[in-house]
């Protein structure tokens, strides 16, 4: 059985790790029995911790939000990756993040021991970043409200703006974030049309209140990022066509990011590479991008754009060269 100090920073941790634990539940994991979680509870919220409780059989114990922040417990490997994203974070993806992560890491390394300072401290001296700016900014505090939602598993209202610049009210039942290098993307069961939806965080303007519970749902893909990556590269688009890249799917995977499109390994050599565009001709030349041998494998009609492409650039050729073209 842990000493009583020691138990107690257990204890802080699983209500931090987790969003409500039952009595019998924290018992088990603390070796312990129910009347001490409960005295332990109480010793916590002595020291400035707002723990909640809720009686009855479904009932539990949860970490709130006090009027101050308290002490976080990171262990080393935590602490370090917490540092070294701080300021991996600073204007990258998320609107008005870059001061306050400056802030946090300047408190956050005021009270590093002396060895994990030395390490975060190499690892951004010798690190150099290569980040794209995102096209749009996110509010965080949008993405905070979001993340709480999906959390807690409450209904959420927004007004959304498509790519038109129409804007049209939505009820959701918001089940998980996705990010990518470059936006925000929100995966939801839309409650009006009564199907799986991917809104872009950036387009959502949340209208309160929300809420209220519901029980979760089965998710639409167990690969999120893959299904957002599918709809974003695909599904969003006028045409959709599938090629053969004619090089490993490892290979592949270093340039085509999710926003050009879904890679589905098929042999040693090859990859199948689905992606879609606002015509063929565009597509052809976003493939041919990307510096691989390839085969068209759907629609037909990508042939034919091959070959008409492969026409005109012979006729470019022939014409650098001086040959006369009847």
């Amino acid at each position: 059985m842990l000493e009583t100090s020691a138990r107690l920073l257990r204890l802080l941790s699983l209500l931090q790790a987790h969003r409500e634990w039952s009595g019998a539940d924290l018992a088990d994991r603390l070796d312990v029995t129910p009347r001490t979680v409960r005295r332990d509870v109480d010793r916590l919220r002595e020291l400035g911790y707002p723990v909640h409780a809720t009686p009855g059989t479904g009932g539990g114990y949860r970490l709130g939000a006090g009027a101050e922040l308290p002490p976080l417990l990171l262990d080393d490997e935590e602490a370090v990756a917490v540092a070294v994203g701080l300021r991996a974070a600073a204007g990258q993806g998320v609107e008005g993040i870059g001061e306050s992560s400056v802030r946090a890491l300047a408190k956050l390394e005021q009270v590093l021991p002396g060895r994990l300072r030395r390490r975060v401290g190499a690892l951004n001296a010798f690190t150099v970043p290569l980040l794209r700016t995102p096209d749009e900014r996110v509010d965080p505090e949008v993405l905070t409200e979001l993340a709480h939602a999906c959390r807690d598993g409450e209904r959420f209202r927004f007004a959304y703006r498509d790519h038109g610049g129409s804007t049209t009210r939505r009820s959701v039942e918001p089940h998980r974030l996705v990010c990518t290098e470059r936006r925000w993307y929100l995966v939801a069961w839309d409650l009006d049309r009564a199907d799986w939806r991917t809104f872009r965080v950036d387009r959502i303007e949340p209208t309160p209140p929300h809420g209220p519970r519901f029980p979760p749902r089965e998710p639409p893909a167990a690969d999120l990022a893959a299904y957002v990556a599918k709809g974003v590269s695909s599904r969003a688009y006028t045409t959709e066509g599938t090629v053969r890249l004619l090089v490993p799917l490892a290979e592949a995977a270093g340039v085509v990011g999710p926003l050009h499109g879904v890679l589905e390994a098929e042999g040693d050599g090859t990859c199948l590479l689905r992606s879609g565009a606002h015509g063929l001709d565009v597509l052809l030349i976003h493939v041919a991008m990307l510096g691989f041998d390839f085969e068209v494998v759907e629609p037909p009609e990508l042939t034919g754009q091959v070959r008409e492409l492969r026409d005109r650039l012979s006729r470019a050729l022939d014409r650098a060269d001086g040959v006369s073209i009847v």
